[in-house]
């Protein structure tokens, strides 16, 4: 289930600030990003650059974009941080997350048409500057039928 922003009042500072995090994100090398680790869920097309993981900043890649990194220290208990890159074409299948302590947000950065997450039955687009707030222990998936890459700050 996709949740009230309005819980949620650090978003509007990120949302503010959506076109440096972009730059900063767009002018990251290809080759910098890494696969997503649960391959099984979507084959190939899914990769991700990493900035926070499990609680731990990971410095360098916040050295290389640093108002991004300066907006994700607004996020309360930030947990984990990265840009994810769908490739055109790319379905992440249907799955439920497991850590019940944790909601996910987006933040659109680059957005093809024909782009969407579903969380249980609610089917949203993602929109270039605009968050949303998820339950992802509902089942959710995605899809990129785009003709370019999908680009999100996930966190």
């Amino acid at each position: 289930m996709f949740l009230d922003q309005r819980h949620f009042p650090f978003l509007a500072d990120l949302r503010a600030r959506w076109e440096a995090i972009r730059d900063e994100c767009l002018a990251l090398p290809r080759k910098t990003y890494q696969p997503w680790v649960q391959r099984e869920m979507y084959g190939q097309g899914w990769s991700v650059y990493g900035l926070v993981a499990f609680g731990e900043r990971i410095e360098e890649a916040l050295e290389a974009c640093p108002n991004t990194a300066s907006a994700l220290t607004k996020v309360p208990r930030l947990t984990t941080a990265g840009f994810s890159r769908m490739a055109p074409g790319t379905q992440i299948k249907p799955h439920q997350g497991w850590v019940t302590t944790v909601y996910r947000a987006h933040l659109g950065l680059v957005v093809p048409e024909d782009c969407a997450l579903r969380v249980g039955d609610e089917t949203r687009q993602w929109r270039e500057g605009k968050t949303f707030v998820f339950d992802d222990t509902v089942t959710h998936e995605a899809w990129n039928y785009g003709s370019s890459d999908r680009v999100v700050l996930l966190f």
